[in-house]
């Protein structure tokens, strides 16, 4: 599954040339560096994790089968960097109340949502994510926005399918609940007349 030049570089640096390495961190230092950020919310926590990826990459590389992409591999080792990085971190959960939304609130939201200039709602909606917890902010952003198969996403994080799932879906119901309680009122009210 792994595209050729990424397994000829991955030979090289198992047979000992390890400057061939330096090729693998190019081409995927931007996406490892983009999910530890977005998991972490802090640019020197991601840079650390990013290279710590690199580090456990390099050291594991004669693990890697090839049974999935090159990327998804490196993306499940950024993955559960990051979370050890934030589990570290935290001493306290925050812990959000869901309050029960029915399909139709859901789709007055989105409906409200696609109202809002492109500029505007791509603002709305990180400002938003970044109020997720750090698991349903990564889980979306890697489902949404890296548009990542629910099977690759399931490889990086160990959860069943059923799981991944359910969490996706909680996820986007918090996520509506944040974009519905951050827009101001007269801007729902306005799009929503739409």
């Amino acid at each position: 599954m792994t595209n050729n030049n990424d397994q000829l570089y991955i030979t090289k640096v198992i047979k000992g040339d390890t400057n061939a390495f330096a090729y693998l961190v190019d081409n995927y230092k931007n996406m490892v560096f983009s999910l530890a950020f977005k998991m972490t919310k802090n640019r020197e926590e991601a840079e650390e994790i990013s290279q710590d990826t690199f580090i456990k990459a390099y050291k594991n590389l004669s693990n890697f089968k090839g049974d999935s992409k090159f990327s998804t591999w490196l993306y499940r080792i950024t993955y559960h960097t990051s979370l050890d990085a934030i589990k570290k971190q935290k001493n306290n959960n925050n812990t959000f109340e869901i309050n029960e939304i029915t399909f139709n609130q859901i789709e007055a939201v989105e409906s409200i949502m696609q109202g809002i200039a492109r500029k505007e709602r791509a603002k709305v909606m990180d400002a938003c994510l970044q109020k997720l917890p750090d698991e349903q902010r990564s889980l979306i952003w890697m489902f949404y926005y890296d548009e990542l198969s629910l099977k690759e996403i399931m490889d990086i994080t160990d959860l069943t399918e059923a799981n991944l799932k359910v969490k996706l879906h909680r996820g986007r119901k918090k996520l509506l609940t944040i974009v519905k309680e951050n827009l101001a009122p007269e801007m729902i009210e306005n799009y929503g007349r739409k």
